[in-house]
């Protein structure tokens, strides 16, 4: 029996990848599949989707990978031979997907889905994921991915090729040189937050960290859907 993996497809925003039409449920098939060379890509961790195809052009897709399958030795990547197209996932469901994802991944150091709680990944390719409020997350070995989904949650990504996702209300996020960070904006009754279920996502970004636009090692958090400076 072939081995179905489900994942997530990055595409320009004309449904296209490297020059070839896809449509939302349909199914495609190659000859053959090696990582990086030939097949239909898709990354299993749904952020490192951003790494190829970033939020500003892009659109993202749940995807179906089966027949030859051969994997990306740096991050998630997968090549398939077959692959049928899902539905269309928002940022913030690439977000949540890469959440529940790390949960069945990671044994963490403390109960990081309570409030103040706090988890870190040291090891090459690592995720870490903070979901309560005042969570603290951090991610230093390469390609780590971290994320603080929680009220004034923090998440920070110590390692150039590695992600920062900083998703809650009043979320910041910062990074060395070279790693991405990712920030929502949310509108809402700031006097109702604990209470309130409909809060509206106003908007998301991801940039990256250059050392000028972007400073290394600077807590930065989205307002009005702006990223700006904020305190430690």
């Amino acid at each position: 029996m072939n081995e179905v993996i489900k994942s997530y497809k990055g595409f320009n925003k004309d449904m296209t990848c490297r020059g070839k039409q896809y449509e939302e449920g349909k199914e495609y098939e190659e000859e053959r599949a090696e990582a990086c060379d030939c097949g239909m890509h898709a990354c299993e961790y749904p952020l490192d989707c951003f790494g190829y195809y970033d939020p500003a052009h892009s659109v993202y897709h749940e995807v179906e990978q089966s027949g030859e399958i051969s994997r990306h030795d740096d991050d998630s990547k997968v090549a398939s031979a077959k692959m049928k197209i899902g539905a269309e996932i928002s940022i913030a469901g690439m977000v949540k997907a890469a959440i529940e994802y790390t949960r069945e991944r990671i044994q963490e150091d403390k109960e990081a889905d309570e409030d103040y709680g706090a988890s870190s990944a040291t090891g090459n390719c690592g995720a870490s994921s903070a979901t309560g409020d005042y969570g603290a997350s951090s991610a230093t070995g390469n390609c780590g991915a971290s994320s603080a989904t929680g009220y004034k949650g923090a998440s920070e990504a110590n390692d150039p090729e590695s992600i920062a996702v900083a998703w809650g209300y009043h979320g910041k996020a910062r990074g060395v040189k070279g790693a991405y960070l990712v920030l929502a904006d949310w509108e809402g009754d700031e006097g109702n937050y604990w209470t309130q279920d409909s809060w509206n996502l106003k908007g998301a970004k991801m940039v990256r960290v250059d050392g000028e636009t972007i400073k290394e090692n600077t807590w930065y958090t989205m307002v009005n859907g702006e990223i700006v400076e904020t305190e430690d």
